[in-house]
């Protein structure tokens, strides 16, 4: 045998000996060129929903920057620095929708006008945590089901910004910021009934938005925390921090909540041009989304298109100290108690008579 086939062999086992060493599975990991486009109507459909949710914050950051004055935030508790960082979220965001735009080609949706309500800095803030909330939410619930799993990496890229800027929203409302153990997704129809009615009117070449919009959900008595600002009781204080270790909470088990809802066939959304749907049977149940749970609690008192029900108990898992409910999280009226885990969210689609709302239990 050569001496240069005895070396190039000494090559070949020295080589393979450094090569890392993968375990077997696994998706996308055989070399193959990454397409960071949609694959299907499902993928297609489900990031322009998302790339509408971008668009908005977009708008919604620099909107609450330009309507506010500098002595209304100052009056808030929000200085130079605190506005500095609400603009560079805004910078994200167009970030977000310039990734979403490119992965979605020449159909991609361009920016909308639209509506807010609020009147002051406190509300501003608490909306901001409550549209980046299902907006957050919203992409967790359809992200693992993407056809496309290239596209899937970098929208996940741009959703853990997202929850980032939840969290600090959730700061400047003097809110702890992270009261959960896990933050919980919602299906495509569940985030664009709580979008749709924000958006006032669109450009006519953007592509319609294929997802249900379910009637509205109204919780007439919704925890609130804009009113707590600056108290002297102490637990109860909701100014800008860091964190606030309130031991007066916003929501408790066994509070009553009253809940109102449309009927279904409402027109909504820009230009009117959506119509409220659902297949769901007579309201029975309330869903609590939260965390890694759905937990029912008995609609009570049922009179045509109101009801009441009691805030659930319980905990993650069984016995721990992390309440299922809290934060801010979402409840829907139903027709059944059917079992939803995570990652089979869309099933409660057809069980859902109004909502969902997004409850803001603390």
């Amino acid at each position: 045998m050569k001496f240069s086939k005895i070396l190039g062999g000494l090559l070949s086992l020295a080589s393979a000996a450094l090569a890392v060493p993968t375990p077997s599975g696994g998706i996308g990991t055989n070399g193959s060129i990454p397409y960071y486009h949609p694959l299907s109507d499902f993928d297609f459909q489900s990031i322009n929903l998302a790339l509408n949710q971008e668009w908005i914050e977009l708008d919604l950051f620099h909107y609450g920057l330009a309507r506010f004055s500098v002595e209304e935030f100052e009056a808030a508790g929000l200085n130079a620095e605190d506005r500095y960082l609400i603009q560079f979220m805004a910078e994200q965001e167009k970030g977000h929708a310039e990734l979403l735009t490119n992965i979605l080609g020449a159909n991609a949706a361009k920016q909308c006008t639209y509506q807010y309500p609020f009147n002051t800095v406190r509300e501003y803030v608490d909306f901001c945590q409550k549209l980046t909330r299902f907006g957050e939410s919203g992409v967790y619930g359809f992200l693992e089901h993407l056809n496309s799993r290239d596209a899937a990496q970098l929208l996940l890229q741009s959703i853990t910004t997202e929850a980032r800027q939840q969290m600090i929203f959730r700061q400047f409302e003097g809110l702890f910021p992270m009261p959960v153990w896990f933050e919980t997704g919602i299906s495509q129809s569940m985030a664009w009934t709580l979008l749709a009615p924000y958006i006032v009117s669109c450009p006519a070449e953007n592509p319609r938005i294929e997802w249900t919009n379910f009637p509205a959900l109204n919780i007439s008595n919704n925890p609130d925390a804009t009113p707590l600002y600056n108290t002297s009781i102490i637990g109860n204080d909701t100014t800008p921090a860091i964190t606030h270790n309130r031991s007066d909470p916003l929501s408790y088990p066994g509070r009553e909540v009253f809940l109102t809802w449309d009927a279904p066939g409402q027109n909504v959304s820009y230009n009117n041009s959506y119509v409220t749907n659902t297949t769901a049977g007579s309201p029975a149940f309330v869903a609590w989304i939260s965390q890694l749970n759905v937990t029912y609690s008995e609609l009570v008192n049922i009179n045509g298109s109101s009801g009441q029900t009691y805030q659930p108990g319980g905990n993650v898992f069984g016995n721990d100290t992390a309440p299922i409910i809290n934060g801010t999280m979402f409840i829907a009226v139903t027709d059944a108690n059917v079992t939803i885990t995570p990652s089979n969210m869309s099933m409660l689609n057809d069980h859902i008579v109004a909502g969902p709302a997004l409850y803001q239990s603390g």
